[in-house]
C-alpha cells in the first residue's frame, strides 16, 4: 500500500488539467469530505452522487436497494453518472459500489477530460470510520459480506488513473496529494 509520499499514478504526461475529477473508493475513504474541500480549492462544483440519486428518486439509497435490488440501483447509478460526468469544473464523489459496473468504469477511465482518483482505504479504517454512524449504509449492514465486497472492489478501484492511500492522511493532505497528481512538477 502506498505511503503518504507514494501516489500510484498513470496519467498521460501530455494530458492537460482535467475538466472534472471523479473520486472513487470504498465507503469511509473520505470521498465526500475530500470532494468538498477539493472543489473549494479549485473553485469547482462538488456533487455527491448518492445525494443526487436520493433527491431525484425521493428515497434513500437503502430504500432503493430494498425496493428494487442492487442490480436496478446500479443501472440507475450508471445513468446518473453518465449524465453528470459530462459537466466541466466538477468534482464528483461516487458511491462505493459504482466502480463494479463495467460500463461505468469504461466511461470514467476512458472519458476525455476526466481524472478518476481512487482514495484507497484499508478495511479496518472503513470499520472504524463507519461504525456507530447514524446513516446506515446498505452494504455495511451485512458485515459477513463486507470483506468480500472490499476484496472484490479493490482491484477495480485500482484501475483509476490515480490511487492514493488515505488511511494516515487528513482530508487536507489528500486534497494536496490529488492536486500534485493533477499538476505534477
Amino acid at each position: 500500500m502506498p505511503s503518504q509520499a507514494q501516489i500510484e499514478s498513470s496519467p498521460d504526461p501530455q494530458q492537460e488539467m482535467p475538466r472534472r475529477i471523479v473520486l472513487t473508493g470504498f465507503m469511509g475513504s473520505g470521498k465526500s469530505t475530500v470532494g468538498r474541500l477539493l472543489a473549494q480549492r479549485l473553485g469547482w462544483t462538488f456533487i455527491d452522487l448518492d445525494d443526487v440519486i436520493e433527491a431525484e428518486a425521493g428515497a434513500t439509497i437503502a430504500e432503493l436497494f430494498a425496493r428494487h435490488g442492487e442490480p436496478a440501483f446500479r443501472t440507475l447509478e450508471h445513468e446518473t453518472i453518465a449524465r453528470l460526468a459530462a459537466g466541466d469544473g466538477l468534482i464528483l464523489a461516487l458511491g462505493g459500489g459504482a466502480i463494479e459496473h463495467a460500463t461505468t468504469r469504461s466511461l470514467l477511465i476512458g472519458g476525455s477530460g476526466t481524472l478518476l482518483v481512487h482514495l484507497e482505504v484499508e478495511l479496518a479504517t472503513t470499520l472504524a470510520r463507519c461504525s456507530g454512524t447514524e446513516h446506515i449504509r446498505p452494504v455495511f449492514a451485512d458485515q459477513a459480506n463486507l470483506a468480500a465486497r472490499y476484496q472484490r472492489r479493490l482491484p477495480l478501484y485500482r484501475t483509476a488513473h490515480v490511487s492514493i492511500s488515505v488511511d494516515a492522511l487528513t482530508p487536507d493532505e489528500v486534497v494536496e496529494a490529488i492536486l500534485r497528481a493533477v499538476r505534477p512538477g
